[in-house]
């Protein structure tokens, strides 16, 4: 009875992390909503820059465990905790701080998921045969470019893409460093943005989270885009030739 009860309660505990993530990830949706928002930002922005200009390293600190936790359990108001950095920290060092929080959060939810599920379906994929293996094996090939491209397009949903390497054995050093990288062009459009919401809350507006999608921001991140699959593409172009 003990042998069979023993790798139940090993798969228990390494699914666990990953279930409380599920279960704060609903909770959240459904009760934080209206505290992790713009109406919540513009109402509380004098207490914020109080705060943060009596306890800058504090406010600092605090923010990036904020942001982590945001990321790292899914809650909503990752946007809003993006232009909140470049409201209280400018857009440098804000950009920074953001990108720390989030690489974190990232790294958390990579972590849970692959204790959970991921070394288990890494190694079903790898035994497989046909379509499936040649599909894991031509991201293998290509991990650094598979890994930027999918930061770079805006519109990969930011939890996907934590959750797609773990289950492709992805490396953790190579996972870090191509989120935190990755990230960062995004990172910097939103967190200016958030730079100017002094103005903006002045006037009584909303700000332009649309401003990604615009010519001047839009084409240099699609050209980045470019840039990481373009190894990819070289790659599939030499096979074919046979070079």
């Amino acid at each position: 009875m003990t042998d069979m009860t023993e790798p139940t309660q090993n798969a228990f505990m390494r699914r666990l992390p990953l279930m409380i993530i599920v279960a704060v990830a609903a909770f959240g949706a459904f009760f934080l909503r209206d505290y992790l928002s713009f109406e919540a930002l513009r109402d509380n922005r004098e207490a914020l820059l109080a705060f943060r200009d009596a306890n800058y390293i504090l406010t600092v600190a605090i923010f990036i465990l904020a942001y982590f936790a945001i990321v790292a359990f899914s809650l909503p108001g990752a946007t809003i905790a993006t232009l909140t950095g470049g409201f209280l920290f400018a857009t440098f060092p804000g950009f920074l701080f953001n990108v720390t929080g989030a690489t974190l959060g990232a790294t958390a939810i990579f972590m849970a998921a692959r204790w959970g599920f991921g070394e288990q379906l890494g190694r079903k994929l790898e035994g497989s045969d046909g379509v499936v293996k040649k599909i894991k094996d031509g991201i293998d090939e290509n991990q650094w470019s598979m890994l930027f491209l999918i930061r770079l397009v805006p519109a990969v949903p930011f939890f996907m893409a934590n959750l797609v390497p773990s289950f492709l054995e992805v490396p953790l050093r190579r996972f870090v460093i191509s989120t935190f990288f990755g990230i960062i062009p995004g990172a910097v459009v939103y967190t200016s943005v958030g730079a100017g919401l002094g103005e903006v809350f002045a006037r009584g507006e909303t700000p332009n989270l649309g401003i990604i999608f615009e010519p001047a921001i839009l084409f240099p991140i699609v050209g980045l885009c470019v840039l990481a699959a373009l190894p990819i593409v070289i790659k599939a172009v030499r096979g074919k030739k046979g070079i």
